[in-house]
């Protein structure tokens, strides 16, 4: 009799915890406390999947198919989705990282893995532009040198313009100086930098930097400047 009655309350209880409703999501934004995406902005990728999810049932919520939805979207990285014992209903969200945005036919950043992340009609993230031939189906020598710009000190502080040209040539354009740094290919990328830094710090120690229309980096152990 003692086990019939543990065996119908376990029952009773099961069944009344999977029929109980789920409370309205609890939405956290991982990390970067910049909005690309709002909470509203999630909220209406919850109902359209299952109206909001607090009007539906534990049993009835699938989140695997609500993660899957939420991934989905152009501008989070990941969305993990939890659900308490209680009909506690918990959403945690990290944004994608856009290092770069694209100017031309179309305009778009790329993100932080070099994959296409559309603008924000809430945030503008200040990161250099990229102008020339580019297709957003072939972003990999972009976002090489996009990555190598963010990661870079002195160029993170400075480069303000990428231009890729036709021939899958790359230019760029420093804050405040009126010449163009013809970088050429990215072979030998490191290198480059390298003789960019020593002749910036020389040309700014000289206050020569406005004495330049173009600085040639595509010469493997020299600098070649083209005075105005």
């Amino acid at each position: 009799m003692l086990l019939f009655v543990v065996m119908f309350l376990y029952v009773f209880a099961a069944e009344r915890n999977v029929k109980r409703k789920v409370a309205p999501p609890n939405i956290q934004f991982i990390g970067d406390n910049t909005l690309f995406i709002t909470h509203e902005n999630v909220s209406k990728l919850l109902i359209q999947n299952y109206g909001g999810a607090s009007n539906v049932t534990k049993e009835a919520l699938v989140l695997n198919e609500l993660e899957a939805s939420l991934n989905a979207n152009p501008m989070i990285k990941s969305a993990e989705v939890f659900l308490g014992v209680n009909g506690e209903f918990s959403v945690k969200i990290k944004q994608k990282k856009p290092i770069a945005r694209v100017i031309g036919e179309e305009s778009y950043y790329i993100d932080s893995e070099g994959r296409y992340m559309p603008l924000s009609n809430n945030f503008s993230e200040r990161v250099p532009i990229v102008t020339g031939v580019v297709s957003k189906k072939h972003l990999e020598l972009v976002f090489k040198i996009a990555d190598v710009v963010e990661n870079e000190e002195f160029l993170k502080k400075n480069v303000v313009g990428i231009e890729q040209m036709k021939n899958k040539m790359f230019r760029l354009k420093l804050r405040q100086c009126n010449f163009i740094v013809q970088l050429g290919s990215l072979d030998y990328l490191e290198k480059k930098i390298n003789n960019l830094k020593v002749f910036y710090t020389k040309a700014l120690k000289d206050k020569t930097l406005n004495k330049y229309s173009i600085v040639n980096l595509q010469f493997e152990n020299q600098v070649v400047c083209t005075k105005v």
